[in-house]
């Protein structure tokens, strides 16, 4: 299995993952451009793509998706209730309604609901044979009750969005700092980090921190809050990196 995060934060979101018999895409944000010009940079043509996994339908996740399907006419996985939401895609043909699991060639995909502000909104456990990616982000908190599902996994995809402090005084107007750090909004550096301490497991290989805001967060502060909290349960794990808005992260 290979794993490459093309895009990552506000200006949009891409995951590329590649297995023996499949290559998927998680999100379709940025531009159809864009996205073909990171793929190419790994040695994928957008052709090549069997499916597009859509996590929800906030335009970060999906801005290129009309673009790019209309061009290379790649298939689509997305919840009845996104389907709805997506009025440039409607006519499309080759689109497939998921629910809980989804069975694509030699995936597995659990889907389990994130806690955001869109109709539906999905993060996803991704297995093929022994390897495993767990793909969190875009959610207020993780519900305790999907522990089971998450822990122990390969790679670890998990937003670490912004650090309380610099948000609550940063230039955010009051309504916009409510939602982010709400129940409805995105995961804190913190959370993030308590969540991981939970998680991961002896067969965790690699974490990617996901969807920094670039207004509230840094890779520093990102990374020493992990590492803090880490060995505040005394924790030994170091293979972790911060994923970028504009530039690809190294292939794991």
């Amino acid at each position: 299995m290979r794993v490459v995060v093309l895009a990552s934060g506000s200006d949009g979101n891409s995951t590329y993952i590649e297995t023996e018999n499949t290559k998927l895409l998680i999100d379709m944000g940025r531009n159809a451009k864009y996205i073909k010009e990171k793929l190419e940079s790994i040695g994928i043509s957008p052709e090549e793509i069997d499916t597009i996994l859509i996590s929800h339908t906030h335009k970060d996740h999906v801005s290129a998706l009309k673009t790019f399907v209309n061009r290379y006419k790649t298939p689509v996985l997305l919840s009845r209730e996104m389907f709805y939401e997506l009025e440039d895609i409607k006519d499309y043909e080759n689109i497939t309604i998921y629910e809980d699991v989804i069975y694509f060639n030699d995936l597995k995909i659990k889907t389990i609901k994130s806690s955001h502000d869109a109709p539906d909104a999905r993060n996803f456990i991704i297995e093929n044979k022994e390897n495993s990616v767990v793909y969190v982000t875009d959610t207020g908190y993780v519900n305790r009750k999907y522990f089971d599902l998450l822990k122990d996994k390969e790679i670890y995809l998990f937003e670490s969005n912004h650090d309380v402090e610099m948000l609550m005084n940063g230039p955010y107007p009051k309504y916009l700092k409510n939602r982010v750090v709400g129940s409805y909004g995105h995961l804190s550096n913190k959370d993030a980090s308590f969540y991981l301490s939970k998680l991961i497991g002896p067969h965790t290989k690699k974490i990617v921190l996901m969807h920094l805001s670039n207004v509230n967060n840094t890779k520093e502060i990102a990374l020493s809050t992990i590492k803090d909290t880490f060995k505040e349960y005394d924790i030994s794990f170091e293979d972790i990196e911060c994923a970028n808005r504009s530039e690809i992260t190294e292939v794991v």
